[in-house]
């Protein structure tokens, strides 16, 4: 599955996807009062936690996850970020799932759920108030790893980039070979999320890269760009 077939998920025409049953990928960023992790982090975080799932046993042939990822693949693809700490945290961490940890930021993975079939211990979560900063300015992303570069003409809410970096971490994962996917899962899935510069995303957006094109569920307009996964390997 590619970027670039008629069905795509990541577009706002409609699609036989519509008529399928529709499924989420839950993710659930913890942020403790006082310590909140950085932005680029939690971007980052959520991107390899999208990975993880995609490439562990559970999720494929005939593991326990497998039937779900199935479904929502099949599907249009959707994730829906929210926040937790202390105890939701700690309840969150109880079901099955896969936590992720970047350099401060932890993000819990669970497997696909119905669209209104949430858990009630994630559904009680709030999706608001994922309204992280960066400190300092993220270095200059490495070019040796693929970059999740954003549209800096599109404002989303960390929690919304968050999905979004997922968005295109997923398509730079269907674009790869067999052996690419083993090689980046064995290096541990080394990635960055930067904000393009407008020159750059014009480039970017011009030369057939994974490109994530929103639903328009939440926050933005519907066909809104917001993601291009770049890698030597895609290109």
């Amino acid at each position: 599955m590619t970027s670039e077939l008629n069905d795509s998920p990541f577009r706002s025409e409609p699609s036989a996807r519509d008529t399928a049953p529709q499924f989420v990928l839950p993710l659930v960023v913890r942020i403790e009062r006082g310590a909140p992790p950085a932005r680029t982090d939690a971007l980052e975080t959520a991107a390899r936690a999208v990975l993880v799932m995609l490439s562990d046993e559970r999720s494929l042939g005939e593991g326990e996850w497998a039937q779900a990822m199935r479904d929502w693949q099949d599907a249009r693809i959707r994730k829906v970020v929210r926040r937790a700490r202390g105890a939701e945290w700690r309840r969150a961490e109880a079901l099955p799932g896969i936590t992720v940890t970047g350099k401060a930021a932890e993000v819990r993975v669970f497997p696909p759920v119905p669209l209104d079939g949430w858990p009630k211990e994630l559904a009680k979560l709030q999706v608001s108030g994922t309204d992280l900063d960066d400190p300092e300015p993220p270095l200059e992303a490495d070019r040796s790893a693929p970059v999740l570069w954003l549209n800096p003409d599109v404002e989303m809410s960390a929690g919304k980039a968050m999905a979004q970096a997922g968005h295109g971490a997923q398509l730079a994962w269907w674009e790869l070979s067999d052996e690419e996917r083993a090689t980046w899962r064995d290096a541990g899935f080394p990635l960055a999320v930067r904000t393009a510069d407008p020159a750059r995303w014009r480039e970017l957006t011009s030369i057939g890269l994974p490109l994530v094109r929103d639903a328009g569920f939440t926050e933005i307009a519907p066909g809104s760009c917001t993601v291009v996964a770049d890698h030597s390997a895609l290109r």
